[in-house]
Parts: C-alpha cells; structure tokens; sequence
C-alpha cells in the first residue's frame, strides 16, 4: 500500500460525486507534547505536502468505524483504541485529480493511542499538532504568533464596506480571539480557523494552490482542508477531557500525576496550577495509586498511579474541570 492508495478524502481520481472517504485525526501524547499522525500527500502546492490518513469507504466495510479501523490498521500497523465519529466534510476541490467543483464527501473521526512508530508507510509521521496551529499554545504564556496575526484580523475588520459588517467582524473577533475585551476560549479551535480562512490569512484561502508561506504566524498548513479536520478534532478534544475521562486513552498503564497535568496541559494549551489540579484529580477519584514509583533518575522517586475504570460507572460525567494558572491574555 502506498501514500498514492490514501486518497486525503478516500476518493480516487474520477469518482463519482458520491463517493465516500474517511479521514483520521490520530492523537498520542509523548513526553507531554499532542501529536497527530501525519502523512505525505503527493502532488500538493509548496509546503503542504503533510495531510492526515485516510482512504476509501469500500463495500466490504460493514460500518463506517469498521472500515476506518481496517485501512489505518492495514495502513500504518497502528491499532486504533478510542475512536468517535468528529463531522461530515463536503467541501469542493477536495480530491486528487478529481473534477473542478465537485463535492467530494469525507467522514472525519478522532482516534485516541498511545504512540508507536508506524509501521506502514515510510512517509506516516508524528507531528505536534501546535506544527499547524501555534496560536493555540498558552503553556508558556502568550503565543508569539498572535501578535503578527492580531493586527492583520483588526484590519480585515476595518475594511469591511459598511458599519454593520464590521462591527459583526469586530464581535466575531471577540468571540474567538478575545479581541475588543473578549474572551479567549480554548474550545473555539475551528471558529478561529475559519476566521483566518475567512480573512485571507491562510494559504488554504487560496485553494489547493495555495503554497505555504515560510514564517507563517499561522502554522504549516496542510493538504486540501485536513488542517480545518484537525482544528475540528482539537477544538473536540478540549471540551471532552472535562467531562469524559478520555486523556487516559492517551496515558501508559502508570503514570505519574506530573505526567498527567503535563498531557492535559499540551492537550488545552494552557497551564494548570499544580495544587488544584491534583485535588481535582482526588476529587473526582480519576485515579488510585500502585506499589510502583519511578525511577527517580531525575529527581525524587514519583508514585506512579493508574486509572479507575470504575469512575464511568460512579458519576455520569467524570471529567477534569480545568483551572488555569493564568489566563491567556
């Protein structure tokens, strides 16, 4: 199986328009870094040569599930544990070689693992997903990146041609990047993609043409749309960890609490105070401790602590409330 057999939206050259794909947001969390499985699409504009697997829905495929789980696994040898159904994309132009204009359907899921080198395809990598969105990382303060893009999104504002307009554009700005004293809010991954989609800032606004642009505050962009995919998945992913246990699909059988905070904290892009996360952790009885501590090569000797699979079946909503340290700003 080669990267030319995983058609990005699962559609081969001169299907019809009703064909149907599957793509993957693979997640794995490694020395506390999000990473998304990543592979390389031929044929893209400069740049954009990173998309996400994917491939055909073919009939011998009872589910849709069942036939995502089946090419990746057959793909890049990864075995998919968690997994659930993020959104329908029908975008046009979103094929290899397809015709101008046509919608091309692809079914989007996120996939939760505990990372291991694929063994398919030598072109699959593991990125950091902050790769293609580096605005979304608050864990060391303020991103850079915002101040390059803050101005460019308040000019776009400026230039609508009527004042109802802009100020629709200035509150949309509030919504999403907390501009004009609003808030910023760690969920709204997509809407403050499709902003920047909106305003021009992108690559991506240009179509499949559109090359990346070296230095861009706005992050790598990827094939076709798999970089609004991945924003969706992101976007997905912050609001789920406070109020489904689904972090610890990402952790080994033991962990320590450090490596805990260190997952959740790459997975919101935002830092947690150490105290109330820890007592949130107690709280919510997420975890119980082993016999086992670490090594303490580095430091003192950790506890190491794992999972209570009995919590889903105590509350119906066994999630981690987040509390920042400090508020993105």
């Amino acid at each position: 199986m080669t990267t030319a057999d995983m058609r990005p939206t699962g559609v081969r050259p001169g299907a019809s328009p009703s064909s149907v794909g599957l793509v993957a947001v693979i997640v794995a969390a490694t020395e506390g870094e999000p990473r998304a499985l990543t592979v390389q699409v031929p044929g893209q504009a400069e740049g954009r040569s990173d998309g996400l697997p994917a491939g055909p829905l073919v009939p011998e495929h009872a589910t849709l599930e069942r036939g995502l789980r089946a090419w990746v696994e057959r793909q890049t040898h990864q075995r998919l544990g968690y997994v659930e159904q993020l959104y329908t994309f029908g975008d046009r132009d979103r094929q290899v070689g397809g015709s101008e204009g046509v919608h091309s359907l692809s079914v989007a899921y996120l996939a939760l693992v505990r990372e291991v080198r694929p063994g398919g395809l030598a072109e699959a990598s593991w990125r950091n997903w902050y790769r293609y969105l580096p605005y979304e990382d608050f864990r060391n303060g303020r991103p850079q990146a915002l101040d390059a893009i803050e101005p460019k999104l308040l000019a776009w504002a400026a230039e609508a041609p009527d004042a109802k307009l802009r100020r629709l554009r200035e509150d949309r700005l509030g919504l999403t990047f907390g501009l004009g004293g609003g808030s910023w809010n760690e969920e709204r991954v997509l809407e403050r993609y499709e902003l920047l989609f909106e305003a021009g800032l992108i690559p991506e606004a240009g179509g499949n043409a559109g090359a990346a642009v070296p230095g861009d505050p706005t992050g790598m962009p990827m094939a076709f749309d798999h970089r609004r995919v991945l924003a969706t998945a992101i976007g997905r992913m912050r609001g789920k960890i406070k109020y489904r246990p689904v972090v610890f699909e990402l952790m080994p059988p033991t962990f320590t609490l450090f490596q805990l905070q260190r997952t959740v904290e790459a997975l919101a892009g935002t830092q947690l105070h150490k105290q109330n996360f820890r007592r949130l952790v107690a709280q919510q009885g997420l975890v119980e401790e082993t016999e086992g501590v670490t090594s303490g090569n580095a430091g003192r000797p950790a506890r190491l602590v794992r999972f209570r699979r009995e919590v889903l079946l105590e509350r119906p909503a066994p999630g981690l409330r987040l509390t920042p340290s400090r508020r993105p700003g």
